[in-house]
């Protein structure tokens, strides 16, 4: 298989990135799993994305905090210590000179299995930690996106509990799909009960008459961006409600955002070929902009090397 060339790439910097792979780090065409690692054999890890902003790593501990917590719910065993795991990331970071604009992809796989199949008890070698690292800006349109309700719906705690942060994501992929057949951006999802819970990669927030909106975190992961935007508002006074958000309350909403480390706050525009609000970002959403990034350079985890 060939390697992807600096100009079919995002950004050709990242053809020469370092990446940390079960302890070691090599060059983007060598940094490989084994073909027998469970993240190949059932999407059997758990993963962060994480941001640098000025010299600093934003959210590390509550990132930190979450994989430790999906690994342990998903029985994995010898998972590398908070210690082990900076380490790999401040090393990570230093070997490509990344100090701001970069995104980084954590992943935890419960390892390499010494045959095929499900149980972890063929998995006797351990965890095995990715930190890919690249210069990434945020990856939406910053002016605006627009979303389509996609048919497949988001797992339910009767099926796959969203608290975990897990690497199996074939029915988000799924959405993903429909919505680039449909030309938009991104797929808003519901869950089985026709609720709204979340996009294919964001959490999802509304505004109507100056109120914060936020579907309850029972369908969707509870995002740390999600987290710390809730926080944001009530500490500027905003007054804010989770509850169960229905489409036609998306489709009349004054304003509406969408939330993510690897997008930040996104303004929506348009679903299922509704206008929401002016069809511009709003003021609520721009004041929570302004000071989530604010937050971001001025918080977080200094890097060593820096």
């Amino acid at each position: 298989m060939r390697e992807y060339r600096p100009d079919e790439l995002p950004d050709p910097r990242n053809a020469e990135i370092l990446i940390h792979v079960g302890g070691e780090l090599l060059p983007r065409a060598e940094a490989k799993v084994s073909v027998f690692d469970s993240s190949v054999q059932g999407g059997d890890a758990v993963w962060e994305g994480i941001r640098v902003y000025d010299g600093r790593i934003f959210q590390l501990d509550a990132h930190l905090d979450r994989l430790m917590d999906s690994a342990h719910a998903m029985a994995f065993r010898d998972v590398p210590s908070r210690e082990e795991v900076k380490r790999a990331i401040f090393e990570t970071l230093e070997a490509n000179g990344m100090t701001d604009g970069a995104h980084m992809r954590l992943t935890l796989t419960r390892g390499p299995k010494v045959t095929s199949g499900m149980s972890p008890s063929n998995n006797k070698l351990g965890p095995c930690l990715i930190v890919l690292a690249e210069w990434k800006p945020p990856v939406y349109d910053a002016g605006g996106i627009r979303l389509v309700t996609s048919s497949v719906r988001r797992n339910s705690p009767q099926t796959v509990d969203s608290g975990i942060h897990h690497n199996n994501l074939i029915n988000n992929i799924l959405a993903k799909i429909e919505a680039e057949h449909a030309g938009a951006d991104d797929a808003l999802m519901l869950d089985v009960h026709g609720f709204v819970a979340e996009t294919n990669a964001t959490n999802v927030f509304l505004v109507k008459r100056g109120e914060l909106l936020v579907p309850w975190a029972e369908s969707c992961l509870p995002g740390i961006t999600r987290g710390v935007v809730l926080r944001l508002a009530r500490e500027d006074g905003m007054p804010v409600r989770e509850s169960h958000v229905t489409p036609a309350q998306v489709y009349t909403a004054d304003e509406m955002f969408v939330t993510g480390t690897m997008g930040e706050l996104t303004p929506v525009l348009e679903v299922d070929g509704r206008t929401i609000g002016v069809g511009e970002p709003g003021p609520v959403t721009g004041r929570l902009r302004e000071l989530y990034g604010e937050l971001a350079r001025r918080e977080g985890e200094p890097l060593p090397f820096a």
